[in-house]
């Protein structure tokens, strides 16, 4: 009830002031029903956020795979490996399916989709940011960005608010996990570590230091699930602050 404020705000200000505290109370009021309407924590807001958050990760990244003209083997794979990540139950698995099958088809709308996203987790914005690794991770899983796929998550990250040096930045971060194998497989190598981190070799043990808490605060899994990540995602979430703690360690064990 989005007017809850006004109304109670105009009548007691009626009571109080007469005629201009009425209008005074039901601006008031309108203040503390948009904000009301904009709490992230709010439990049904939450709810939606994780509704949009799941349908569009999977048509999206459908939508993505098949950006080149056909959707490769490790592309499905990558899309199978996020449901297992996720341990989703059966109807959920089919849920994810349908979503990314619907991303393929060609009557899908990709700034559509993106503007119900963006308006859904438009004040969460390290979960906008989740939601450009998930899909860097669905481009990256034939080995290589192509210029189309790169040109959509260019267009992606326009339109759902991210600047285009973090675009650049997370890109870098997660070609480098990328390269050579999983890194989880055999351990990223110092070239690498810096690339997660987003800094150069050069950068002070404080500066390092500084990256490695700011990319541990962005994903940090309970965060995020009180903020709308679905549920199912915490491995996910898991993985990501994994990989950042072993790409800091990795660079002070070089500095040594």
């Amino acid at each position: 009830m989005s007017w809850i404020g006004k109304l109670l705000g105009g009548i007691f200000g009626y009571m109080t002031f007469g005629t201009w505290g009425f209008l005074l109370g039901v601006y008031i009021g309108h203040k503390f029903d948009t904000g009301r309407a904009q709490n992230p924590f709010d439990p049904e807001r939450q709810q939606k956020i994780k509704k949009v958050f799941f349908k569009s990760t999977f048509a999206i990244m459908g939508h993505i795979a098949k950006a080149d003209g056909q959707v490769s083997k490790e592309e499905v794979q990558m899309a199978q490996r996020v449901m297992a990540q996720m341990d989703l139950s059966e109807q959920m698995k089919r849920d994810a399916i349908a979503e990314f099958n619907r991303g393929k088809s060609s009557g899908f709308n990709l700034d559509v989709e993106l503007d119900a996203f963006k308006q859904g987790c438009q004040y969460q914005k390290n979960l906008i940011r989740i939601f450009i690794e998930v899909q860097l991770q669905g481009a990256f899983a034939d080995g290589v960005l192509d210029d189309v796929e790169d040109k959509i998550l260019r267009h992606i990250c326009s339109r759902v608010g991210i600047p285009a040096f973090v675009y650049e930045q997370l890109k870098t971060m997660l070609g480098a996990s990328q390269r050579g194998g999983s890194h989880q497989q055999r351990g990223a190598t110092p070239q690498e570590a810096y690339a997660i981190l987003g800094v150069d070799e050069s950068a002070t043990d404080k500066d390092v230091k500084k990256a490695y808490r700011r990319l541990i605060s962005q994903h940090h899994p309970d965060k995020l699930v009180s903020k709308g990540l679905p549920d199912e995602m915490m491995t996910i979430a898991k993985e990501k602050t994994q990989q950042i703690t072993e790409a800091y360690d990795t660079i002070r064990a070089a500095r040594k």
